[in-house]
């Protein structure tokens, strides 16, 4: 009786118990949709803040996006760009007896000047003539021996341009040749074509700078092709304003946080030989560089140095003069086409934005008959060249590229005086 008494009161309780525990369980279900959006809204507020801290920065800048956040560190780098590898067959002669007498081999010319071209982050070289298999030929219409590109690649230039007066000397078989001779030792190229689709082609040049990477466009352009015409439209870049912002503004769109422009200036635009740039030349480079994305020109052409300028907040290189010739007063031409320079323009790229901060350049001469060529400096230390020749040289190449705050020869001074 105990028993069922007590078994009764409990069933009467029941109902009541059973309420209460509907209630319990709506509530801890609740609590746990609560517990599940606190943590769901926990996890985004850190993914944001990751995102706004750097967490998950995109290590490549990118012109289109806006590259990473403002708090990322800059990226620091330096573009080299020298002038003409004009190949006249006493260089060419001279490279057949440094290979023994079979071949050619052009590295021991650019040994001295080695160092300045591995050191920069971008090394750029100008190819002034076509190369193919044919027997070489000189002035006036040009054809060099192809072992010139294995001199390049291993001298440490990492792209050249191949737009110039005399790109066509060889005709459509010498643009053709001359590129797959640049692809077969891994040199990319822009400015004549094998086709119009190269011609489209973007060349787009992974940079590894102090503090990251960030990608270029690299664009090349010639004035005229002295008088020779081209065999087809796409044969070779014509430098025209129009043609310019185009292919710049691909070169964006394709990934360059921004974009180097060689311009090649022929016989049309400027007379040989002549230092000061012709009016043409100023007019071009001021729509050039109003171009965005244009972080700088590097020019050559006249076979002498021409001013360094900023222009539009840009540097401009109007002409780096003969990197390698046989022009001398030796062969009746000015003292000033034995001299050359190496620039070297530093960049900082922060927050989507590359910007141009100082120039540097090597002066050069070119010693002959070895051909080597000598960063003046350094050469005058080493007595590797009569020491007024040298002297000469550097106050000719300073004296015309010039000094400023953000326009500073190497040495800055020479020794001795």
């Amino acid at each position: 009786m105990e028993w069922r008494e007590q078994d009764r009161r409990r069933g009467d309780q029941r109902p009541g118990r059973r309420r209460r525990q509907r209630q319990v369980a709506v509530r801890r279900r609740r609590l746990a949709a609560v517990a599940i959006f606190l943590v769901v809204l926990l996890v985004a507020v850190l993914a944001i803040a990751g995102n706004l801290g750097g967490g998950t920065t995109n290590p490549k800048l990118t012109a289109s996006s806006g590259g990473p956040d403002a708090d990322a560190p800059p990226v620091k780098f330096t573009v080299e760009a020298s002038g003409d590898l004009l190949i006249h067959s006493p260089v060419w002669e001279r490279a057949q007896t440094l290979a023994g007498g079979s071949g050619y081999d052009f590295a021991p010319m650019f040994t001295q000047i080695k160092p300045y071209i591995e050191g920069a982050s971008l090394a750029l070289c100008h190819m002034e003539t076509p190369m193919t298999s044919a027997p070489p030929t000189s002035y006036p219409i040009f054809n060099t021996p192809p072992e010139l590109a294995k001199a390049v690649a291993q001298t440490g230039w990492d792209a050249c341009d191949t737009a110039s007066n005399h790109s066509l000397d060889q005709g459509q078989d010498g643009i053709d040749q001359t590129g797959k001779t640049f692809d077969s030792v891994g040199i990319p190229h822009d400015g004549s074509f094998p086709s119009p689709a190269a011609q489209r082609k973007p060349v787009i040049l992974k940079v590894h700078g102090n503090g990251g990477d960030l990608k270029l466009g690299f664009l090349a352009f010639t004035t005229d092709t002295n008088g020779i015409p081209s065999p087809h439209p796409w044969s070779v870049n014509i430098a025209k304003p129009d043609l310019i912002k185009e292919q710049v503004k691909r070169d964006l769109k394709a990934g360059a946080d921004a974009v180097i422009v060689n311009l090649h200036w022929g016989g049309g635009i400027v007379p040989e030989y002549e230092q000061t740039p012709s009016s043409g030349q100023v007019a071009l480079v001021k729509k050039v560089t109003a171009t965005p994305g244009v972080a700088a020109i590097v020019a050559q052409g006249p076979h002498v140095v021409q001013p360094i300028r900023w222009v539009n907040g840009k540097p401009v290189v109007y002409s780096e003069g003969n990197l390698i010739s046989n022009q001398s007063p030796l062969a009746g031409l000015p003292a000033t086409t034995q001299d050359g320079l190496i620039a070297l323009l530093s960049f900082v790229a922060k927050g989507g934005k590359v910007e141009a901060k100082m120039v540097h350049y090597v002066p050069t001469w070119v010693s002959i008959p070895t051909y080597e060529v000598l960063p003046v400096g350094p050469a005058l230390h080493k007595g590797q060249a009569d020491s007024t020749q040298l002297r000469e040289s550097y106050q000719r190449t300073t004296s015309v590229a010039g000094r400023g705050p953000k326009v500073v020869p190497v040495p800055a001074k020479l020794s001795g005086g």
